[in-house]
């Protein structure tokens, strides 16, 4: 057993209040204090530990093989930010939604443990998923946006005078409301007079629509 190891099992025994002999002895305050705080994060919310977001743990097939590391889109990667407040949870109808005040990113959106944007980078992700598909159009008239209930891709294809019509279905209606009250700069995207909401299964509107209506189709659903 490597040092490392040995003394992280030290302390979990220190936690359980048990000494390397099995006898049980007086927890220090300060590993109480540890645990307390662990404990009511835990309450708070399961993602957050010690002040900490971090994205949930791995996934497996329930056969024993992982399928992905923290984030399923990113496998591989794992995201930390320092909590300084939540804001919001609270499950909607499809997802569980997540909103929290960071010490370094400003305010974050999480849906079911994944982080979408962050008030410090969203517009580098916003302007790179709209303005090049549109730039790489002649004049687009009629897009469509699947998901984005942020409001921030909508933002960015208000800027092309030539788009007559901006239509996004997006499935839950909890993110929108919630953008609204907590990222105004991104959700005044639905502020635009050419912006038609649709609440809904996007699969369903794409079905219903006619061939060839829209110029530009820009999916950002998580």
């Amino acid at each position: 057993m490597e040092d490392g190891e040995g003394r992280g099992l030290a302390c979990q025994k220190i936690m359980d209040g048990k000494a390397s002999d099995g006898v049980e002895k007086p927890i220090p305050s300060c590993c109480l204090k540890a645990r307390a705080a662990a404990e009511a994060d835990a309450k708070c919310h399961s993602t957050v530990v010690s002040g900490w977001f971090s994205e949930p743990r791995s996934s497996s097939d329930g056969h024993g093989k992982e399928l992905y590391y923290n984030n399923p889109m990113w496998p591989g990667e794992a995201h930390s930010m320092k909590v300084e407040k939540i804001l919001f949870k609270e499950r909607s109808e499809y997802q569980e939604v997540l909103v929290f005040e960071s010490s370094n990113y400003g305010k974050v959106l999480v849906l079911d443990g994944i982080v979408q944007l962050t008030d410090k980078d969203e517009c580098a992700y916003q302007e790179m998923i709209a303005h090049l598909p549109l730039c790489s159009i002649e004049s687009p008239k009629n897009v469509l946006v699947v998901g984005g209930g942020d409001g921030g891709v909508l933002r960015e294809i208000a800027r092309h005078k030539s788009v007559e019509h901006i239509h996004i279905c997006e499935i839950d209606k909890m993110v929108i409301d919630v953008s609204k009250k907590f990222f105004p700069e991104l959700s005044l995207g639905f502020e635009d007079p050419r912006v038609h909401l649709h609440i809904g299964d996007a699969v369903e509107f794409l079905r219903n629509a006619p061939e060839g209506k829209y110029d530009a189709i820009i999916v950002d659903s998580s």
